[in-house]
Order: structure tokens, then sequence, then C-alpha cells
């Protein structure tokens, strides 16, 4: 088997390259490294950057604005994008909703919602997770009622990433109490974040950021066609959604780069006398983390070019387990190698000579990152849920 990346794919990596290091903005860069939650400045920032040069999308049908690359360029595109520590684009709308649209919505809706989605106008969140139903949907509670020409939406929601900058809403809903989720029970709408009823207040998570937040919803009324697609369909929507996400989840042009920059530190920082890299643990537990990773980068690969289909759900699983648990592997490993230093939270001035034992600006919020990580195992559906689907669709197990 040739593992190697053909010439006209190493062509394009340049090409990429070349682009994307010269239009990431200095400054987004380092917040990026430092593990900053990303603002709606700068998620607005690249996406238009990257709109205008007509990439903002490049795993869209080229017919919905995306570029026509195949699976390996768009993956070594986000493996440069990663490189150059490029801010993650906002994840709710073009990679969630986008393909929920284009796959599952009316002709109205994809003239309307796909293009501002594509330039970035558009922010959305994901109104999914609730107090009682986080990996398990089909125990969502808020309830979306038909009266006359509307609907009436009351329920929470709850860790709703970017709600607190969202213009828009995507809303997993019960509309028929009668019949189970997976036979039509759910559904899911769309509306604006300034609708009468809507109401966010934050969370604070372990590392003193805000990305999450709870959404209360109280008699929030919507016109009769804000919902996506056919009433009843959210369940099936919801499952082709959380399969293309979970494998978006494993996350490996982060992580390589997280384990590039890992590398770079451990060669400056000292202990006992010696470079830390130096040490036989550390470089025992880097070249464990580094055959790992690579692993999952071809699972991931193949993944792509086999598609989305019955049987990857499983797969999409498995995945997100190993992705999650590489990120928080090599978070914890970035925090023993830095110690106390990485201590320093983001807010704190960045300067050499302002933190402690005259420390450089790369250990700011590693130690941050690394509480923040341990979400990782949860969000996109628990890691726990994820073994129990692979448990119950590859070995028959019940639970």
């Amino acid at each position: 088997m040739d593992l190697k990346f053909s010439k006209e794919d190493e062509d394009f990596r340049m090409m990429v390259r070349e682009f994307v290091r010269a239009a990431v903005p200095a400054d987004m860069a380092l917040r990026t490294r430092q593990g900053f939650h990303s603002t709606k400045e700068d998620l607005q920032t690249w996406n238009r950057i990257l709109f205008e040069k007509g990439w903002a999308a490049p795993h869209w049908p080229k017919e919905y604005g995306g570029t026509g690359w195949t699976p390996l360029q768009i993956y070594i595109f986000e493996e440069e994008c990663a490189a150059a520590d490029a801010p993650f684009l906002s994840y709710f709308g073009l990679r969630l909703l986008g393909p929920l649209i284009y796959t599952f919505g009316s002709d109205e809706q994809k003239a309307e919602l796909l293009q501002p989605i594509l330039s970035g106008e558009t922010f959305w969140c994901q109104g999914f997770s609730e107090p009682s139903a986080g990996s398990d949907l089909a125990s969502v509670k808020t309830t979306a009622v038909r009266s006359g020409n509307e609907w009436v939406i009351n329920g929470q929601k709850i860790w709703t990433t970017e709600a607190h900058f969202a213009d828009r809403m995507f809303c997993l809903a019960r509309t028929d109490q009668n019949v189970p989720p997976q036979k039509g029970g759910l559904s899911i709408f769309l509306f604006d974040m300034n609708t009468p009823g809507v109401s966010v207040r934050p969370i604070i998570t372990i590392d003193e950021g805000h990305s999450v937040n709870e959404v209360f919803l109280d008699n929030v009324r919507i016109s009769a066609d804000a919902v996506l697609g056919r009433v009843g369909d959210g369940w099936t929507q919801a499952k082709f959604l959380l399969s293309h996400e979970r494998v978006s989840n494993a996350q490996v042009p982060r992580s390589k780069r997280d384990l590039e920059l890992l590398k770079q530190i451990a060669a400056q920082e000292m202990a006992g006398g010696q470079r830390v890299i130096d040490l036989p643990e550390v470089r025992q537990r880097i070249a464990e983390l580094e055959i790992d990773l690579c692993g999952l980068e071809w699972s991931v690969l193949r993944e792509l070019f086999n598609g989305h289909g019955a049987k990857s759900q499983p797969i999409a699983s498995g995945l997100k387990i190993l992705g999650s648990e590489i990120q928080q592997r090599l978070s914890t490993l970035l925090t023993d190698i830095v110690g106390p230093k990485g201590m320093v939270l983001y807010d704190e001035e960045i300067r050499s000579d302002a933190l402690p034992g005259n420390a450089p600006s790369y250990i700011v919020g590693s130690t941050a990152r690394q509480l923040f990580l341990r979400a990782a195992s949860i969000y996109a559906g628990a890691n726990e849920i994820q073994r129990t689907i692979i448990a119950k669709q590859v070995f028959n197990l019940s639970s």
C-alpha cells in the first residue's frame, strides 16, 4: 500500500498553503494557538476571507457553493488551515445546518438560507441538548404545538454553543406526543434568536471561557413554514447530522497541529538540566500519541472516501471516541510539560517578562484548554453513548 500523496495532491497542498498562511491575520492565529474561545468577529473575518476566495464550504456540493474538490483535497485544505492556526469556522451553519438544508429542505429554504450561511452573514446555533436529554435525543421534551398558522414552542436547551451571538437557531422539538421520536414524533424548526420568548443565559465553563449557554423558549411563536423539510422527519435529520458531526469531531487536522506545537514546546522546556523532549517518559507518550493519531487519520480518510452509508454510524462513533481521547491526551501532556506556568489565562498580558518565570507566551491558556477539553468526550454525543451504538449495531448486544 502506498500511503504517500500524489504529486497533484502535493501541488494542491502548496497552493492552499500559500494562500492560507498569507491570509490568516497574525493576531487571529495567536488566539487560535492559545485556545481562545472564538469570537464572532474572528469567525466573520475568516469566513469572509474564505468566501471571497470561494473556499468557505468546500464540503458542500458545487451546485450550492462548494468547491468541487475531492474528499482528499478537502482534508488537505482543513489540514493546512489548522497548520496556519486559522480558527475553525462556525460549525453550526456550515457543517451542520447547511447539509441538512440542501439534503432535506424545501426549494424555498435552500434559496433563502444557504447563501447567508456560506457568506457568514447569518450565524446559527444548534438547539438539541436539554437538561434531561443530552446525548439521548429521543428524550427531548421541548414541544412544538400547531396553533393556526403558527407553531408555539416551549422548552429549554442547554450547552448551546454560540447562542450568545447567533442570529438564528435550528431547534429539535417534539411535534407528536403519541408516537415515538423514531416514528415521526420530532421535527426541526428554524427561527430568529430575537423572536419574542427566546432568552439566553451564559454558562461560564471551568476554563473561565464563554462559548456555551442555556436557552429558554417560552411560548415562542413562529410561522407554520418554519419547519425544516417535513413535519416528523426530525429523528432522521438528527441521525444524518450526527453521523457527519462525529466524523468531523475526530479533529485530526487540529490534533496534528497540536502535536507539532507540543513537540516544539517540549524541545524548549527544561527539566533537571535537560530538554523535556529528551525525557524517556515524555518521548514515549509523544510516540504513542503520534502512532494513535496516524491510525485515526487513515481511518478518517477511509471513511471520507467510503461516504456516509448505512453502516457509517458506528464507524463515526468510533472515530469520535478516539479523536476526543487523543485531544484530551495531547492537552494533558502539554499541561504536564509546562507545569504551573500554564495556569496563566487568556486575558492576562501576553509578554514574556510579565509571565511566571519569564515564560514564553506559548504557555498562555494551556491549562485552561486542558480543562475545557474534558468536555470533548461529552459533546457531540458522550463517548459512553457512542460505545453503546457500536455494541448494538456492530455486535448486536443489548443493554
